[in-house]
């Protein structure tokens, strides 16, 4: 007996006997076509099928108060309505559409019955409603979406739809598993398809070996390595042959060293499956950066870049990509300065936190990307499991994250170059560099002010630093990750925003409850000082060169918020040096610019701009008892 046939029985068995024995459930409802607000009750239930897991709608019975009452359907005065229930739905732009690929032929049935009425009343009506695939979720009926919830239609709420709007984009980028038409099962390599089950059934075995391709076909498609006996995408990364001549620049890294003191054997292109692909991308890293010896770890090898970060780093891009966009994934070294991925596709809108905070009369640029981990290409990823190349928690991110508070890296950025083209940067260095160091310094004493008189500690330095040079980079469009809770240092985190050396933005409070939003203390963000040195020199302030402004304004930075409450012309001269070049590669250049500056030192002094301290040995302060000379300016 068909399923709706017992269901009618169980109906007929509950009227005969007064018993009510319901049927309604997620996938069954009962429904009474009397009124005009009836038909409208029915739309919204097909609505709420469509959009679930679908099921049967049974017309022309009511039933209320725990018993049913049989009033039936007439089929032929109805039929234009029933033909036209699979054009009464929109899509969320509100576009009419034809979904009768999804409502199977309906049936009338004669409902058995002891009632002696018209045929009208004998009869039910059987509606049969499929559930819409992903991506063509969610269907609206008057402007709304339902979904089914055990017997009740339920409005689907607007974050819901928002978010498989954006699902139904990454389902619509997701070519894993389009077929190859132009390939055939022989281009699918048996030696590659059985190291992946070696693998599969490393912990418990779950597949036997194949010994030919043909013989793996029912593997293949249940895998997806395979539909209609056709190779997908997704089969010719894994184990395909001659797989450029198939999927083109889809297998492909150009990898590239950009230093014109580099040869030209520095440039390789690589086209090969998905694994050799990220094995091979990741030893060209290897041979291009420095590699050094740690010698408290017995001589052991030690990159310029943490192992594990740039294997995840590649491992990420290449499972993340957008395989619609027949475009190879970038990978370039500058020497010393850092590795940069540049990828086909982008983030999701619902990552991407692009704001201005407005702060008394200045204006943050925020630009972060929220780290919520799921897979682009999920099937892909899920081999890569296997393959320990991708675990599927968001660990891209939280390696960028934690490497760069482990003061291994300097604060990673991304680059949004197009809706299809995104690049990843890693900066060589420190977070906590000579420069944020010189910083923190600058900002001592107003630290020790601000914390009750006790030092940050080195973890907290390292994350005041990250939040520091993040807004500078989101000053510049550069995108970086935000911090969350689920990226470790929470607590640290927590310490800095109740010493008030952090705070949340507005948006971080009211539209982010789960992701907040920081921004550094305002004092320690300002770089400019000129206004207070316009009032202690007046006019004459103007009328120096911009080095020797750009040297009283680190002056009066430590004079003021520093413990030294002076500088000399060593500790200016190495601020400086470090906020232009960050690093010092040429000892000769450095020693020169520190020289001009005691050069700088000596005219200020004998200017008058500047004078000896007289409680801090070798230091200098500024001249509040200011009067013009006139040597500096001849």
């Amino acid at each position: 007996m068909k399923a709706v046939d017992k269901i009618l029985a169980t109906i007929q068995e509950s009227i005969e006997t007064g018993i009510f024995l319901d049927v309604e459930t997620d996938k069954v409802e009962i429904k009474d076509l009397s009124s005009g607000e009836s038909w409208k009750e029915l739309y919204s239930s097909i609505c709420a099928f469509l959009n679930t897991e679908g099921g049967i709608v049974i017309v022309g019975i009511n039933e209320k108060e725990k018993k049913y009452r049989l009033t039936g359907t007439d089929p032929v005065k109805n039929e234009s309505k029933f033909k036209e229930i699979c054009i009464k739905f929109q899509d969320a732009q509100g576009k009419k559409l034809d979904l009768s690929e999804f409502f199977p032929p309906m049936e009338i049935k004669d409902f058995p019955t002891n009632d002696t009425h018209s045929i009208k009343r004998h009869r039910v009506c059987i509606i049969y409603v499929e559930k819409l695939p992903e991506d063509k979720k969610f269907v609206f009926y008057e402007g709304t979406a339902y979904r089914r919830n055990i017997t009740g239609d339920h409005k689907i709420k607007k974050e819901d739809i928002v978010a498989q709007e954006e699902r139904k984009i990454d389902i619509a980028y997701a070519k894993e598993l389009d077929i190859i038409q132009q390939a055939e099962l022989s281009d699918l390599d048996i030696d590659k398809l059985n190291d992946y089950i070696i693998r599969l059934n490393r912990d418990v075995k779950i597949e036997s070996l194949k010994a030919d391709i043909h013989s793996a076909s029912s593997f293949l498609h249940r895998k997806f390595f395979c539909r209609d006996n056709k190779p997908t995408l997704l089969g010719m990364l894994v184990c395909g042959n001659n797989i450029y001549d198939f999927i083109e620049s889809r297998c492909q890294v150009d990898a590239y060293v950009d230093s014109i003191t580099q040869v030209a054997q520095d440039k390789q292109i690589i086209k090969d499956n998905i694994f050799a692909l990220m094995e091979r991308s990741v030893g060209f890293i290897y041979k291009n950066i420095q590699v050094g010896v740690a010698y408290n770890k017995g001589g052991a090898e030690l990159p310029e870049y943490p192992e594990k970060l740039i294997r995840e780093t590649i491992n990420n891009a290449l499972a993340h990509r957008d395989y619609s966009i027949n475009r190879f994934v970038n990978i370039i070294i500058k020497p010393n300065q850092s590795i940069e991925v540049r990828n086909p596709g982008n983030f999701r809108q619902e990552q991407r936190l692009v704001y201005d905070e407005k702060i008394d009369s200045s204006t943050i640029r925020i630009r972060r990307i929220i780290p919520v981990p799921k897979a682009r290409n999920p099937k892909l990823a899920d081999i890569l499991k296997t393959f320990d190349r991708w675990e599927g928690r968001g660990t891209g991110m939280a390696s960028l994250t934690n490497a760069c508070l482990d003061n291994k890296i300097d604060v990673p950025y991304y680059l949004l170059h197009s809706e299809s083209d995104i690049s990843l940067h890693i900066p060589k260095g420190q977070v906590l560099d000579a420069e944020m160091l010189l910083w923190l310094e600058s900002f001592s004493g107003y630290l020790l002010s601000k914390c009750d008189g006790i030092p940050l500690t080195d973890e907290e330095n390292i994350v005041l630093a990250y939040f520091y040079k993040t807004e500078k980079l989101n000053k510049l469009e550069r995108y970086t990750v935000l911090l969350t809770s689920d990226n470790n240092h929470f607590s640290v985190i927590s310490s800095l925003e109740d010493k008030g050396l952090i705070f949340r933005t507005s948006i971080g409070i009211t539209e982010y409850p789960l992701y907040p939003v920081y921004i550094v203390d305002r004092t320690l963000t300002k770089e400019s000082f000129r206004q207070e040195l316009r009032d202690i020199f007046g006019t004459d302030y103007d009328l120096l060169k911009l080095e020797h402004q750009e040297i009283l304004e680190i002056i009066y930075r430590y004079q003021y918020f520093s413990n030294y409450k002076a500088a000399n012309a060593n500790l200016v001269g190495d601020f400086l040096y470090r906020k232009k070049h960050k690093v010092i590669i040429e000892a000769n250049k450095y020693e020169n610019y520190k020289r001009g500056v005691r050069n700088t030192f000596n005219k200020l002094t004998k200017s008058g701009f500047i004078e000896k301290s007289t409680t801090i040995r070798y230091g200098f302060t500024l001249n509040q008892e200011f009067k013009k000379h006139s040597s500096l300016f001849d």
